[in-house]
């Protein structure tokens, strides 16, 4: 289970089917492992639909529990918008 919370740690929101493909793990046991890592709280998931080359692929779409990445070096703050004045001239 350790690899999985490790691995979307590293790569934020993934499928179950990408998760799989990354870690080596059978889709099965990533779906166990990802039920166990939910009932102690430590992923969230949601059932999600995508559509490849109009097929329909359905998934469980998994993130780690209130882990917030940090932020990428480079941003720029937030332009400052001007107050705005109530007056009428």
């Amino acid at each position: 289970m350790q690899e999985i919370l490790d691995y979307l740690k590293n790569s934020g929101e993934r499928l179950d089917s990408e998760i799989a493909a990354a870690t080596g793990i059978s889709v099965a046991n990533v779906r166990q492992r990802v039920t166990a890592l939910q009932a102690r709280g430590a992923v969230m998931v949601c059932r999600s639909i995508r559509y490849q080359d109009g097929k329909e692929i359905e998934g469980i779409l998994c993130r780690v529990s209130g882990y917030i990445p940090p932020a990428a070096p480079g941003r720029k703050s937030k332009a400052q918008m001007p107050p705005k004045s109530n007056s009428i001239d």
